[in-house]
């Protein structure tokens, strides 16, 4: 497997390679200060927010401080939605009043300005609704499926309940509801409710619709079953407005042999607009950027190039994912594989290859090289939002494979913050971000 480096001049080992970026990343790594800074200086950062913009422009110096070459900014037009006020959310039963702790979805309407006062009706699921008939009309419909806690994988745990968030809202409105509650998509039991976006229908009239904590969740049913009379207030002050400019943040370690074949790595800028977004997912940003530090800094100068890519708008829209891929259709240079981090900034454990099992098993031959971190599981899933539009045009996506338990504690709600972030396992991630993007770019796929 060894082959001749042109930088070092003798034949790789590995297995010293692997040690010694771990080595760096552990004693020397910069993720951690990035993300300190990144979250604590600009906070949350929703498209086409002023702390969008200043998020592309830390993004920008953090390359260029870095070492990283040919930094630029990729334009990309963006959604712009704004929450606006607090929301409120009150439920009323037996004559008393009480407070639930709410999130408007993002992308929802507005409420009246008065509000909207209806019974509620709990479902478990879309199908649900659908058989509700008259009885869904005038009211709003309350979807409280949690996430399924006998699932090891929190993303499949995840997978089976976000339904209800995305086209629930969709569902509920066809149905002759007139708004939408939903239990947050979180395995905590806490009270801080988790946003989300959710997918409207032009053909459907577009309801508010709003996310509000497990523990609230819990109670609002259990009152419903002892008051099945109770009604809930909402008022939200959601606004769409038009489109707004934005960029991706690109930069790179060029080639020496092969420039022109490329590998990126990267994480998306913008996150929803409560708390940090330190592990969705500024994690993923700063860890791509140290990655090729970790490699200049190591005198580790890749036979293909290895790009980092920091994407705008993952959240509501992905355009950032999408406008990477055509440019790279139309303009190059050619992608041999893309490698994504946004699964929070955990303790690696290996790396999700969406592929054939043959090339699962290629990719999986490496694996060794990453025992020492303990980050070996190489196993066929998916490789994550940004890149996907990729695969298309036949890049390889790769999406690194952490500690899954603890991430939808965090998922989307004002506890994502920089507090929540361990030093190792983030450093530790961008280890083997530098170690697998090295790999492939020195003996390819």
């Amino acid at each position: 497997m060894s082959q001749p480096n042109p930088t070092i001049g003798e034949p790789h080992d590995y297995h010293a390679i692997a040690r010694r970026i771990t080595d760096m990343a552990l004693a020397d790594g910069r993720s951690y200060g990035m993300l300190h800074q990144f979250c604590t200086t600009i906070g949350h950062r929703l498209s086409g927010s002023p702390q969008a913009a200043q998020a592309v422009e830390w993004g920008r110096q953090a390359m260029i401080e870095s070492g990283l070459e040919r930094v630029h900014l990729q334009p990309v037009l963006v959604p712009h939605w704004e929450r606006g006020g607090a929301e409120t959310v009150i439920l009323i039963a037996d004559g008393k009043a009480e407070q639930l702790r709410g999130l408007a979805l993002g992308g929802s309407v507005a409420t009246p300005p008065e509000g909207i006062t209806a019974g509620v009706i709990e479902v478990r699921s879309i199908a649900e609704v659908a058989g509700l008939g008259e009885r869904a009309r005038g009211n709003i419909i309350f979807f409280n499926r949690p996430m399924d806690p006998k699932l090891i994988n929190t993303f499949d745990a995840y997978s089976g309940a976000v339904d209800q968030r995305v086209n629930g809202p969709v569902a509920a409105a066809r149905a002759g509801a007139v708004a939408v509650l939903v239990r947050s998509i979180t395995t905590a039991m806490d009270t801080i409710p988790h946003t989300g976006m959710l997918r409207y229908n032009d053909s459907v009239t577009k309801i508010p619709a709003v996310a509000i904590s497990t523990v609230d969740a819990e109670h609002l049913s259990q009152t419903l079953r002892h008051h099945p009379n109770a009604c809930v207030t909402i008022k939200t002050n959601c606004r769409t407005l038009p489109d707004a400019e934005s960029h991706n943040v690109i930069g790179q370690l060029t080639g020496t042999e092969k420039p022109d074949e490329t590998v990126v790595i990267g994480g998306h800028l913008d996150s929803w607009d409560v708390g940090h977004g330190a592990h969705d997912d500024g994690a993923g940003c700063v860890q791509a950027i140290e990655a090729l530090r970790l490699l200049k800094a190591l005198g580790l100068r890749p036979k293909r190039t290895i790009r980092a890519v920091l994407w705008m708008n993952e959240e509501n829209g992905l355009r950032g994912g999408i406008a990477y891929a055509d440019s790279v259709t139309k303009h190059g240079p050619r992608h041999i594989a893309a490698i994504e981090s946004d699964r929070g900034g955990f303790a690696p454990r290996g790396f999700y290859v969406e592929a054939d099992m043959p090339t699962v098993e290629r990719v999986a031959r490496w694996a060794e090289y990453f025992r020492n971190m303990g980050a070996e599981r190489f196993v066929y899933g998916g490789g994550g939002a940004d890149i996907g539009p990729l695969k298309a045009h036949g890049v390889l996506n790769i999406g690194l494979n952490v500690e899954s338990h603890r991430y939808f504690d965090y998922h989307h709600a004002a506890s994502d913050t920089f507090a929540q972030v361990n030093r190792r396992e983030l450093e530790l991630g961008a280890a083997a971000l530098a170690l697998l993007a090295w790999l492939i770019a020195e003996e390819g796929l």
